[in-house]
């Protein structure tokens, strides 16, 4: 599926790295370019760098035209436009990737769907167009007769078909790519990797937020630990969602291992405290009923008999805490991603240097630094998720979730 650096070179017309001297030039296709927003953390590093390792980064790479679908109050793109003249807004998607002309005139696509005012559906989910800006691009590159790399912000799609024909057809037209969030490849504290090989029986995640947005950053959490077991990823059977009196009941019941959420719940920075002015007292079970507001679980059980589960439980946490119980190990394996937010003031939340230096890195070598199946199976298992909560919280059978593959041996989380 990954395109090599030989075939990319050999390609007809592939420009970028076959160029004796040059830049790569990457085209963004974003929802919107305001503060805060996606686009704005992605796009802004392309056009300003970013801190690295000690250094104020550049990339070496030109982001050369923008395509941007909304423009709401605050929008970002005039003045931007202005300030880096090198960088062109186009009306559409094909012009921005063709530069104004016919055929493909640039080395790499950045893809961000992620905010603005789009329609919800049935099920909660915000109709994000990833895919069909994903679709665009696949037009222009089979008018061009060539690819280039894609990074996709977050998971492919809200849609499990759409997803995976996604990930077909990259591997049907051999182009690299790349997608996910923040979450595998920000710092960790402590800054631990799940050994490779490692024996794993049950993992989880303790995190917040919201539906069809937070959970998939839980289960991505999860899932770049958990591929690192011994045999690899076997894919996922079925999921099953709690929310609201039966995620408290099966709590009770100890439906999901207390020890894992003990453990999880101790890796947080945000904890709110149990008591007034006390801020070490864990809480009891009553104290997270009273924090938490709209828990939401997702457990579910991979094809080799391991057991995970999610839990979204806001008020009570502010971060993504994971937790593994290994066999041979006496302790409970656990970290944090974590990921220090904006405080409002900052108009970058760092953890998004990471995410761009690995599409950076995609980018200039053709290959990605992480495998594009574990953001197809963690957007399938949202999917499931937000489909279990819709039948009413059953269980929802998984068998197009048996998606096998490796990790990549080399961990891609920062570690300075």
């Amino acid at each position: 599926m990954q395109i090599s650096r030989r075939q990319l070179l050999a390609s007809a017309g592939a420009p970028s790295l076959a160029r004796a001297a040059g830049r790569p030039k990457i085209a963004a296709l974003i929802t919107e370019y305001r503060k805060f927003s996606h686009g704005q953390h992605i796009v802004d590093r392309f056009l300003e760098g970013y801190g690295w390792n000690g250094t104020h980064h550049h990339p070496p790479m030109d982001l050369v035209s923008l395509y941007v679908d909304q423009h709401p109050k605050g929008d970002l793109t005039p003045d931007r436009a202005a300030r880096f003249p090198s960088m062109k807004v186009y009306p559409s998607i094909a012009e921005a990737l063709t530069l104004g002309g016919s055929k493909l005139a640039v080395d790499g696509v950045m893809l961000v769907g992620e905010h603005g005012r789009y329609p919800r559906n049935e099920k909660g989910q915000t109709k994000y167009p990833r895919y069909e800006f994903f679709r665009e691009i696949v037009k222009v590159f089979e008018t061009s007769g060539r690819t280039a790399p894609v990074f996709n912000d977050k998971h492919l799609s809200r849609n499990w078909d759409w997803a995976r024909e996604m990930y077909d057809t990259a591997r049907r037209m051999k182009f690299a790519l790349m997608a996910g969030s923040s979450l595998p490849v920000t710092w960790r504290t402590p800054s631990l990797e799940m050994p490779l090989g490692a024996r794993i029986r049950e993992a989880m995640c303790v995190c917040y937020g919201g539906v069809d947005s937070y959970d998939f950053h839980g289960l991505e959490t999860t899932q770049c630990m958990v591929e690192r077991r011994k045999g690899g990823e076997s894919g996922v059977e079925w999921v099953e969602a709690y929310r609201g009196e039966k995620f408290w009941q099966a709590h009770k019941e100890g439906i999901w291992p207390a020890e894992l959420v003990e453990a999880a719940l101790c890796r947080s920075h945000t904890l709110t405290p149990a008591r007034e002015g006390f801020n070490h007292v864990f809480p009891t079970a009553d104290d997270m009923r009273r924090i938490v507001r709209n828990p939401v679980a997702y457990r579910y059980r991979h094809a080799d008999g391991l057991m995970a589960t999610m839990l979204l439980m806001s008020g009570l946490v502010r971060d993504f805490n994971f937790s593994a119980r290994l066999e041979g190990r006496s302790e409970i394996f656990s970290t944090q991603m974590y990921l220090p937010m904006p405080d409002g003031r900052t108009t970058l939340a760092n953890f998004f240097s990471p995410l761009v230096n690995n599409a950076e890195k995609m980018y200039l070598t053709g290959k990605p630094t992480f495998p594009v199946e574990r953001t197809l199976l963690t957007t399938g298992l949202t999917a499931a998720g937000v489909e279990s909560l819709f039948r009413d919280q059953k269980r929802v059978g998984t068998p197009h979730l048996a998606i096998r593959y490796q990790p990549a041996r080399e961990s891609t989380f920062w570690r300075t």
